[in-house]
């Protein structure tokens, strides 16, 4: 299972740092393009879609954004518009995760569906933005995700007693979701360190926050983490419903796409809508 994992890692690598790394947008708005494509065919299925109409729902969302783009370039999307998709993302993750896995299917399907092809257009236009605010910005949001659900793991695996939501998922703890906000804030302080004294380091979330005041960072940094692992425990509500381990197994060792970016989808629009309301 290893090999798998390691093979499709570096794959899914080779094709997206130079992407990333690529000075102009499109590049790097095709091949995430690509994957949030299959996540909608991947949501679609999870809600009883079959196949044909999943393939035709990620096609069409697709193209809806392909046109978007196109016509509008890659500075599309209001600072209203920002927070109306975090503000949704707060009220259905808030209702969802109370109401427990076996409320989730009873939601009507045409809204279960249609929240999950917003959220992950809005997470591909969140991306794209964030990579004309250039690479630093984008990686700093991603390892935001990335080091708060690294930490979790670890922190729970040694310190965890209290669950954090057992019948969504028993591996999770109160403990483990603490330890990814403190590792968050130790990334914040050690990136913002080194942007004092290697000024390129500072054109990155971090710097930018710090730049706010610490009336803002602070507080942006654990509401960031905390709808990281929201993001995550709803996927795993959502598969529990649909009674499946993984979402698809499109990233063989990894399961599906969304089991990648669950995390990411109610973050990215959040980075967004501070980034554009403070401005640098």
């Amino acid at each position: 299972m290893l090999l798998p994992r390691v093979i499709t890692a570096v794959v899914l690598l080779l094709v997206l740092l130079p992407a990333m790394f690529y000075p102009a947008p499109l590049p790097f708005a095709l091949v995430t393009g690509v994957l949030m494509a299959a996540a909608v065919w991947e949501w679609s299925r999870l809600h009883g879609l079959g196949t044909r109409a999943s393939v035709g729902s990620a096609l069409l969302v697709g193209f809806v954004l392909g046109v978007a783009w196109w016509h509008t370039g890659e500075h599309a999307g209001s600072v209203p518009w920002w927070w109306a998709v975090s503000a949704t993302w707060g009220l259905v993750l808030a209702v969802s995760l109370r109401q427990g896995v076996d409320a989730w299917g009873r939601w009507p399907r045409w809204l279960r569906l249609g929240f999950g092809w917003l959220a992950l257009a809005a997470a591909w236009w969140a991306l794209v933005r964030l990579h004309t605010h250039g690479v630093g910005m984008l990686l700093s949001a991603l390892l935001l995700v990335w080091v708060a659900d690294i930490a979790a793991y670890f922190g729970g695996k040694a310190f965890g007693r209290r669950k954090l939501a057992p019948r969504i998922s028993p591996g999770k703890s109160w403990e483990g979701a603490a330890s990814g906000a403190l590792a968050v804030l130790v990334l914040a302080l050690g990136w913002t360190a080194v942007a004092a004294v290697w000024p390129p380091a500072g054109a990155a979330l971090y710097p930018w926050l710090a730049a706010q005041g610490v009336g803002l960072a602070l507080p942006a940094l654990l509401v960031l983490t905390a709808a990281s692992v929201a993001g995550d425990l709803f996927e795993s509500l959502v598969k529990r419903s649909a009674g499946v381990k993984d979402s698809s197994g499109l990233l063989p060792g990894h399961g599906g796409v969304l089991d990648r970016v669950d995390a990411l989808l109610p973050v990215l629009p959040l980075v967004m809508a501070l980034l554009m309301s403070r401005p640098a």
